[in-house]
């Protein structure tokens, strides 16, 4: 796997699928002017995740970047892989060279295996970008949160940030942050209309574009 190039950019991963990470890296790969990557789509019936960042980011479609592998079961990549009769090869997924910072979004959490003997978190640990973690604000994300904070650091992955998905719980983002001695980044609320224009408009009222400069990143 290749380190980071000069552009840089930001590991998207999540506390669980579903959560809302691929609209969050939609409106981060847009606001920042990025490229964006997802190295392993597992299910092609109905959008797949780069086609919905295609539609909602506003980059152009030369920035979307192919994936390494598109696996038609909707499951764990690892299971997705298997059932095809393909073992996910790690030097496949080295970071594709990219002018532009680099948005790229994992499957699941960083615990989502990719075979039965790879994670995703080490796939990230190579990858050397730092990592934001999505998390949902709803009922038991405090205990979902803290435990991918804990798991990240163990490998010694940068953790950028939490970014919030849904309704305002200011007492949950709170104590993550506190707990998890991470920054709070903001919170993307669920939209009504998932369009391109209110994705904009939420990602810039609910968090600092600054806080994505390269300048402004944790260690």
């Amino acid at each position: 796997m290749t380190p980071a190039g000069a552009a840089g950019g930001f590991i998207i991963t999540g506390t669980d699928t579903g959560i809302g990470k691929t609209v969050f890296a939609a409106a981060l790969a847009g606001a920042i002017d990025a490229a964006y990557w997802k190295p392993v789509q597992a299910g092609l019936d109905g959008q797949t995740d780069a086609q919905a960042v295609a539609r909602l980011s506003g980059l152009p479609p030369g920035r979307i970047l192919p994936e390494a592998y598109r696996l038609a079961l909707p499951a764990s990549p690892h299971r997705a892989a298997e059932a095809q009769a393909i073992t996910i090869n790690p030097a496949a997924l080295a970071l594709p060279a990219s002018p532009r910072p680099l948005v790229v979004e994992g499957a699941g959490g960083p615990l989502v295996p990719l075979t039965r003997r790879l994670l995703f978190a080490d796939v990230f640990a190579g990858w050397g970008l730092p990592v934001i973690l999505c998390a949902r604000t709803s009922l038991g994300t405090i205990n979902h949160s803290l435990l991918c904070i804990e798991a990240l650091a163990r490998r010694g992955i940068a953790l950028h940030g939490v970014a919030f998905i849904g309704a305002a719980n200011d007492d949950s983002e709170h104590i993550i942050a506190e707990l998890g001695g991470v920054r709070r980044l903001g919170r993307l609320p669920h939209l009504a209309t998932l369009a391109p224009a209110p994705l904009r408009a939420a990602f810039a009222a609910g968090f600092r574009r600054e806080d994505f400069h390269p300048g402004n990143r944790r260690a």
